[in-house]
């Protein structure tokens, strides 16, 4: 039926049961890592576990922006990119902070729950594979799960590489290169919502400007 917004509709449907999705799987893999992290000492566990904490939020953001207007979507990225950030840079604190402390990682628990993450983090990369190329909040949602998947890859090199060579610095090394991905993907999403509200404020404006008879339009 022409005109109905049956389309739109089902859409925002699919798009609100796959962010539903991905927020309760990183939520989970937030508390189990940051929980593991702790208790082994790895700056690349705890590392990871921001990161999953970073797409909750952002996937709870990117949900209150399902059947909002665009603008409404290009904040909500924006807002996800800030929030990708600051916790980008809270990982280098700890980053900081672990090479003038001491301790010594448990390899084991890196290898196995890094494989664990990896897990949840190509279901949800199946999951949201559909909509990388879709609208501004849900391309902002793909940037995350690749990224993640790339990251837990890194945890369990870390996990292996601590055990053969006995020493804790891959375990920094793979955190450092986990924030770098963080600090990258915020950068992204911020550049791409910019564009989109740029976009979107100039379509306002010249529709603003077609409908009146403003000189100051022309």
């Amino acid at each position: 039926m022409s005109g109905c917004g049956c389309e739109v509709e089902l859409k925002n449907t699919e798009q609100k049961h796959v962010l539903y999705w991905l927020l309760g799987i990183n939520a989970l893999m937030f508390f189990v890592e940051i929980t593991v992290g702790l208790y082994a000492n790895s700056t690349a566990l705890i590392a990871d576990s921001m990161d999953m904490l970073a797409d909750a939020i952002v996937y709870g953001i990117a949900l209150y922006a399902v059947s909002r207007t665009l603008k409404h979507k290009t904040n909500a990225a924006l807002i996800s990119g800030y929030f990708q950030l600051t916790l980008g840079l809270l990982i280098i604190f700890d980053i900081v902070r672990r090479i003038v402390g001491e301790g010594e990682p448990h390899s084991w628990f890196m290898i196995g729950y890094g494989f664990v993450a990896l897990i949840a983090n190509v279901i949800c990369l199946v999951l949201i594979r559909k909509h990388n190329n879709g609208e501004v909040h849900m391309r902002a949602s793909w940037i995350f799960s690749a990224n993640d998947v790339i990251a837990n890859m890194g945890v369990i090199a870390a996990g292996v590489l601590v055990m053969l060579l006995d020493t804790r610095w891959p375990d920094i090394v793979i955190g450092s290169v986990i924030a770098t991905l963080i600090l990258r993907g915020a950068y992204l999403i911020i550049t791409d919502a910019k564009k989109e509200l740029s976009k979107a404020e100039s379509t306002s404006e010249n529709n603003s400007c077609s409908g009146s008879k403003s000189k100051s339009c022309s």
